[in-house]
């Protein structure tokens, strides 16, 4: 009974599914940082998705620099977006740039769709200019 209550508790701390996600894309995170993110009430899944996609796209985030930005209050999946889309874009945009446009507010893959794609904005014929 005691044994069966220790699993209990124990897959109640660890998403097993997504720790077996991470291993099978090749992403190194342990259990113990599961167990920390739920102590510190970070879903993991934010973190460690957005890591997954990071590893796949050939970016090296690690899990404390996207667990550190959730705790700041960015939004880790745009930041993540915008890296990929800016180093396949062949823009040099850092984690940290990165970071702090986000946490400045700013939509930060929005802009770095907007340096890719610019925006043309049409004004009307200027009839005169006064001096």
């Amino acid at each position: 009974v005691l044994a069966i209550a220790g699993i209990a508790i124990f897959l109640n701390f660890v998403p097993l599914g997504l720790w077996i996600s991470a291993i099978a894309a090749g992403v190194n995170v342990g259990i113990f940082n599961l167990i920390g993110m739920r102590l510190r009430r970070v879903p993991a899944s934010q973190i460690v998705l957005p890591l997954i996609k990071a590893n796949k796209a050939g970016l090296d985030v690690n899990v404390n620099q996207l667990e550190a930005h959730y705790l700041a209050g960015g939004n880790v999946d745009r930041v993540i977006d915008a890296l990929i889309a800016a180093h396949r874009a062949q823009i040099d945009l850092s984690f940290e740039r990165g970071c702090a446009i986000d946490l400045a507010g700013r939509n930060v893959l929005e802009a770095v769709q907007m340096s890719v794609n610019p925006e043309v904005i049409e004004t009307p014929v200027v009839s005169a200019v006064a001096k």
